[in-house]
């Protein structure tokens, strides 16, 4: 087998980046087979891009405020033409007033975050959709099992580190109902996941659409609700007043955080909505800074899924 090409590029954002901050959000659990960590050998990840399958690795150089950016695959081209916008090039502040203590040491804190725009609309949505309404155990243990299935192992030396990419829209709409059981992903959220992989042209045009726009062509696919799309808009689209609402854990932990109550979606919305606009900006960066609501009592209990061949 002959090599896979490879490609390079350096990028100098013109401010303070942090590549591990931005590229987080992208990591669908400790197991995720298609991002690996930085360990010294930079952030590594397995895209299903436009032109095929790319890996792709990122090597923060903070001594030079620079990006070293590597890529094989037939994707390659596209991954690193879409480098700069992955990693927040286009996230504008403009219009941004922290308006809480906790707020504003967050964005100091975290003065290098940025919100990303993978411009991978499908990439973002079927694992939001697999992780609806249930624990993340069950979540990226499902999409996990699913990858290993149906994707593909990452080209170039993506291979060699055990990384893979997550199946085509072609690929998510294949697989047979019984395997989505068997990766405990019910009829409710299977069919949801190939309803939208079966209009995955129209839906990747959400990335020329307006935010409002591409929220609403989202929810056009029945399953799709609030929060999936949400999902979507903060990975894909870039789009800083996306809050997760709808979420198990978001609104307790952002009303936590500045309130010192647990409440609900409605109070966090009244919260939030000063910051119109921005409000994804502040659940992430809360969320960064460790909001996280004091636990008590335990953990939900992953639910079994059994199959049944047709």
């Amino acid at each position: 087998m002959s090599p896979v090409p490879e490609l390079s590029r350096v990028w100098s954002p013109g401010r303070p980046t942090s590549v591990g901050l931005v590229v987080s959000i992208f990591r669908r659990g400790g197991g995720d087979p298609t991002f690996q960590p930085d360990r010294g050998d930079g952030w590594w990840l397995g895209l299903p891009t436009p032109s095929g399958p790319a890996t792709l690795r990122l090597v923060q150089r903070a001594d030079l405020g620079e990006v070293q950016a590597t890529a094989w695959g037939d994707g390659a081209a596209w991954a690193l033409d879409h480098v700069p916008a992955l990693l927040g090039d286009g996230d504008d502040e403009g219009g941004f007033v922290a308006h809480h203590p906790q707020v504003a040491r967050a964005h100091q804190r975290y003065a290098a975050w940025h919100i990303p725009r993978s411009g991978l609309v499908m990439h973002a949505l079927v694992p939001a959709v697999i992780e609806q309404k249930v624990t993340g155990q069950e979540a990226f243990g499902g999409y996990r099992a699913l990858v290993h299935r149906y994707g593909s192992r990452a080209p170039g030396p993506g291979e060699a580190r055990r990384l893979w990419v997550a199946p085509s829209p072609a690929g998510w709409a294949s697989i047979p109902s019984w395997e989505w059981l068997r990766a405990s992903v019910d009829g409710a959220r299977s069919g949801t996941a190939v309803r939208a992989a079966r209009v995955a042209g129209r839906l990747e045009e959400c990335v020329a659409l307006s935010h409002a726009e591409a929220a609403a062509r989202l929810r056009a696919v029945p399953g799709v609700g609030v929060w999936t799309a949400a999902e979507v808009a903060q990975r894909a689209l870039g789009d800083p007043d996306s809050p997760s609402f709808g979420d198990y854990h978001v609104a307790k932990n952002v009303t936590w955080a500045l309130t010192g109550e647990v409440l609900d979606d409605i109070a966090m919305a009244e919260l939030l909505e000063p910051y119109r606009g921005h409000r994804y900006r502040v659940q992430r960066l809360l969320e960064l800074d460790g909001a996280m609501r004091p636990r008590r009592g335990p953990r939900m209990a992953p639910r079994t899924h059994l199959p049944t061949r047709r």
